[in-house]
């Protein structure tokens, strides 16, 4: 098992653990994301047809318009959303859906802005853990 811990800057703090679902391309959630269940729907998009409800997801910032806060809290309260969202910088849409949704619901989500190396550093598949201070864990396999 590898073991590797990055420190990243808590925009929105937190903690979560999941399994990291990653992409380096932007994603739109407007037409791109169901907030029914947690599917990405953007079939041009890298991780089209994958499911992040209840994972880490790991991409570098939203792509579109403020719609990307309204999906994300729908996703929140219908139970679909991601646990945490990994970016490379302080992305206004996502944190803006974690802080109303903690308002509205009494849930929101860590997001986590890590340098571009450190971003470079997630897999799909890594399973990762969110510390309240911006902590990034990650565990995964050891390459046979």
């Amino acid at each position: 098992m590898e073991n590797l811990i990055l420190n990243g800057r808590p925009v929105i703090s937190g903690v979560a653990r999941g399994e990291a679902l990653v992409s380096r391309e932007p994603l739109s959630f407007w037409g791109g994301y169901d907030w029914k269940t947690g599917e990405i729907t953007d079939r041009r998009h890298p991780l089209s047809g994958s499911n992040a409800k209840g994972k880490i997801l790991v991409v570098p910032c939203t792509r579109g318009s403020s719609t990307t806060t309204a999906v994300l809290l729908e996703s929140i309260r219908e139970g679909t959303a991601p646990a945490a969202i990994i970016t490379t910088a302080s992305d206004f849409f996502f944190a803006l859906a974690s802080v109303v949704a903690g308002e509205l619901y009494e849930k929101s989500f860590p997001l986590i802005a890590l340098s571009d190396a450190d971003f470079d550093c997630l897999e799909t598949g890594d399973q990762i853990e969110v510390s309240q201070n911006g902590q990034v864990s990650i565990h995964r396999e050891a390459a046979q």
